[in-house]
């Protein structure tokens, strides 16, 4: 019984390792290359720091980048402002047993609900452009933010609310000075992650961004598409990469400090 727990922990550690090798390892290609001196992409013909100074240098990559900082940065606020009235005001009410269609959104997948929400916009006639595509991410997001904001909801002792309304304060004062407070690492954890999601989204961006906006994915597409993909590219996908991970680990933290609270 030992040996054969023992060959399957053996078994089990290389298919792992050989999992995180799969899922890593192009992450890592994309960053040798990015440093590669020859334009050609993947073809090694020397270091270089050259492409990291064209990309800072460009003014098309800037105004991308302010834009999906600008779309990413409104989606965490209809997000979590939406998120937090949805739990606090349908945690109290029938309106509970409807929270479950927000995890919808981690179920069905992205392109389906990209398609739904170009119909949708289709059939109200509505542009194409920044409004519909933060109201897209808005959307995503929610299914992210409810359900962690709902978990540390759950977490809130209700006596403090009952004895915050004893002693003589409104519902408002109760949802700022008692609630809210309590939600806050939640709040700052799922606004990581959805600030991450809609920067790094592709696919609803590519379906509801129409032709007059355009993010880093859009971007990084419409240029390899072209077939004029540089180290640049590479470079860019890197910071990207980095970026995001930055914010994962700082969302990671958050939650696991809350957690020991």
């Amino acid at each position: 019984m030992n040996l054969h727990s023992t060959k399957t922990a053996r078994l089990l550690s290389i298919f792992t390792i050989f999992f995180f090798i799969f899922l890593y390892l192009p992450m890592v290609i994309l960053a040798i290359f990015s440093f590669n001196d020859n334009p050609i992409n993947y073809r090694w013909s020397g270091f270089t720091m050259r492409w990291y100074s064209a990309l800072l240098g460009s003014a098309e990559v800037w105004t991308v980048l302010a834009n999906s900082l600008l779309v990413a940065i409104c989606t965490v606020f209809l997000s979590m402002t939406m998120g937090v009235l949805v739990v606090y005001c349908g945690v109290r009410s029938y309106l509970e047993r409807f929270l479950a269609i927000f995890y919808l959104n981690l179920a069905v997948p992205e392109v389906v609900l990209a398609v739904g929400l170009l119909s949708f916009f289709y059939f109200f006639s509505f542009d194409f452009g920044f409004i519909s595509l933060v109201v897209s991410h808005t959307l995503l997001g929610l299914g992210y933010a409810v359900p962690i904001i709902a978990v540390r909801f759950h977490e809130l002792d209700k006596r403090l609310i009952e004895a915050s309304y004893d002693l003589g304060a409104t519902q408002a004062q109760t949802f700022f000075y008692v609630v809210l407070p309590f939600l806050r690492p939640a709040i700052m954890s799922a606004g990581l992650l959805v600030f991450v999601i809609s920067f790094d989204n592709f696919i609803i961006s590519f379906f509801c961004a129409g032709s007059s906006l355009q993010t880093l994915p859009l971007y990084i597409f419409s240029i390899i598409r072209s077939g004029q993909g540089s180290p640049m590219i590479n470079a860019l996908s890197t910071l990207m990469l980095l970026f995001s991970m930055a914010l994962i680990f700082v969302a990671m933290i958050l939650h696991r400090g809350w957690n020991k609270k």
